[in-house]
């Protein structure tokens, strides 16, 4: 009976081991998938505030709530099975069905532009009404959950690349970790960036003057920065779908385009060492991001011919 059940703890002990292994593994993993989707994950970040920015002060954490449930119903239930049953059954159509995502990225960042080019026939109390409208709510959320979408599908695209090696459950755990992790870093980053203003004001009633000197600049900062986020937040949504196409045509070996990006992005990171990294992506992300006008340009053409075409 003893040795019975010392036998019985002993594999309990090692299943024990091989669970907490099979924990760091998913850990380990995870974090190396989420450094190599990085990028993304920043653009996501900057894409978000346009999306929660002109909301009286007691809606904006409850909107970036709505979005962040959103993305995550994105990632866990709709991208992660339908990703790993395509890596599994269908490989070749992941591709495609990013570009599809990367030219709907460019179709809609150039739509902004094109939009806020339009001169506005609302007064400012109309202006006001429809940003405290539920309906407008529900439109920025939509938006904001649609564009996370295709965003997050890249991400989990990036991070289902590298553990491809990985068996079947273990790609399942560590995109799971990947999907919560950027999940809440992103939203928790957006929320902090949202409510700086408010920060401030808390603290530019303090005693302490240095408190105090800190908080005002904040509040004076806030309105230029959630400014200059939203056109980043454009501009990153155009040079992020131009990315992916431009990846995509590359896989395909549609068009020397992309290796002429690399390239040149490569030569101009040479030509300045001290800040080699930098360089170099800033020049694939122009090249990104005017190749992203092309195609975000063609497809609003198109889109506004054919809506003129119906009336």
């Amino acid at each position: 009976m003893a040795s019975g059940l010392a036998a019985l703890l002993d594999d309990i002990a090692l299943i024990a081991k091989v669970a907490a292994a099979s924990i760091d593994d998913v850990g380990a993993a995870a974090g190396r998938a989420g450094v190599k989707a990085a990028g993304v994950v920043i653009d996501d970040t900057a894409v978000t505030p346009r999306y929660v920015t002109g909301f009286t002060p007691d809606r904006e954490l409850p909107v970036i709530w709505r979005i962040a449930k959103g993305s995550l119903f994105n990632k866990l239930f709709l991208i992660l099975p339908v990703g790993l049953l395509l890596s599994y059954f269908l490989p070749g159509a992941i591709t495609p069905i990013l570009m599809l995502g990367g030219a709907f990225l460019c179709y809609e960042g150039v739509e902004k532009i094109v939009e806020s080019l339009q001169p506005e026939d609302e007064t400012l109390d109309e202006a006001i009404a429809e940003l405290s409208s539920e309906e407008h709510e529900k439109l920025m959320v939509s938006g904001a959950v649609r564009t996370d979408l295709i965003l997050s599908a890249e991400i989990m695209a990036i991070a289902l690349g590298e553990v491809a090696e990985e068996s079947i459950w273990l790609q399942a755990g560590i995109l799971f970790v990947v999907a919560v992790a950027i999940t809440i870093g992103v939203y928790g980053m957006v929320g902090l960036i949202v409510k700086m203003d408010d920060i401030g004001l808390n603290m530019a009633k303090r005693d302490a003057r240095a408190v105090q000197a800190i908080g005002r600049g904040l509040v004076r900062a806030m309105p230029k920065l959630l400014a200059g986020l939203s056109v980043i937040g454009i501009a990153a949504m155009i040079w992020v779908g131009g990315g992916i196409f431009l990846h995509g045509m590359h896989e395909y070996h549609f068009t020397p385009l992309p290796e002429w990006l690399d390239h040149a992005s490569l030569a101009a990171g040479a030509a300045v060492p001290a800040a080699s990294g930098l360089v170099q992506w800033l020049v694939h992300a122009i090249g990104s991001g005017a190749f992203g006008l092309i195609i975000g340009g063609v497809i609003v053409g198109i889109h506004h011919a054919w809506a003129h075409r119906k009336g």
